[in-house]
């Protein structure tokens, strides 16, 4: 009897300690799935936290646009709105320390000075002429390709540079806003008035600086200029022939056309 009390006793040990041993392991797997839990919730947190701040970012970045209220042009940068903004307020607060011009930016005064330094750092590699901007090289090298872009939709004559389809324009038109106020005489270009402005006042305020002729327009001293220079940029695309002068080229093309060119009753 006392053996089988003693082995009653033993099974209700093992039982209890079985018991206590799959309490244990419940607790151990809750806790674990609990640590789960947490991890996953913090995984979740951290992933939220970095999509509410990529979202912010790329909402940020939305908003990052600077709209000019004048004319609704956009601008990623702040700083560049508030340099477009002097165009609508007419403020110019970089003044040139040689002659008193101003100008809006300090990129257009930097350019400015070029005329009174000299410098002209963009050069033609077909002819070598040289430019103080670069916009000014690219409409000059239009001259040596021949592309002429800008078509009028009335006659279809081409030209290479947008402001001279603009003056032609004018011919279709027949407007000529620019007056003589000593003559009354009208002109499509300011110009050409102000050439012939210096019939009146016998000003000739463009003098070449090799042999010191000088001329009522800076356009004609620049055609003379080509004189010293030798400079010829109108090319014949028939026989590759050159000319200093787009008229002079304009002749020779009747060579090849058999176009007579007009000449006045008195000398036929």
């Amino acid at each position: 009897m006392a053996f089988i009390k003693e082995e009653s006793e033993d099974v209700k040990i093992e039982e209890t300690f079985t018991v206590k041993q799959e309490d244990l392991q419940e607790q151990t797997d809750l806790i674990e799935v609990n640590e789960g839990s947490k991890e996953e919730e913090h995984r979740v947190k951290i992933e939220e936290k970095n999509y509410l701040q990529t979202d912010g970012i790329l909402k940020r970045r939305d908003k990052n646009h600077f709209i000019c209220t004048q004319c609704e042009k956009s601008f990623g940068r702040k700083d560049d709105l508030k340099f477009h903004m002097m165009i609508h307020a007419g403020e110019k607060p970089f003044t040139c320390t040689q002659c008193g011009k101003s100008f809006s930016q300090s990129s257009s005064l930097k350019i400015h000075m070029r005329i009174h330094t000299g410098e002209k750092p963009f050069t033609c590699t077909q002819c070598g002429k040289s430019f103080s901007q670069s916009s000014s090289l690219n409409l000059h090298v239009r001259i040596h390709t021949g592309e002429k872009p800008f078509t009028c939709p009335h006659c279809g004559k081409s030209f290479n540079q947008s402001s001279h389809l603009n003056c032609h324009m004018k011919i279709h038109t027949g407007e000529k806003p620019f007056t003589c106020p000593q003559c009354g005489k009208s002109f499509s270009q300011s110009s050409n008035l102000n050439c012939h402005m210096t019939i009146h006042t016998g000003e000739k305020p463009f003098t070449c600086t090799q042999c010191g002729k000088s001329f009522t327009c800076s356009s004609r001293l620049h055609q003379h200029m080509r004189i010293h220079t030798g400079e010829k940029p109108f090319s014949c695309t028939q026989c590759g022939k050159s000319f200093s002068q787009s008229s002079h080229l304009n002749q020779h093309i009747m060579s090849h056309t058999g176009e007579k060119p007009f000449m006045s009753n008195h000398l036929v």
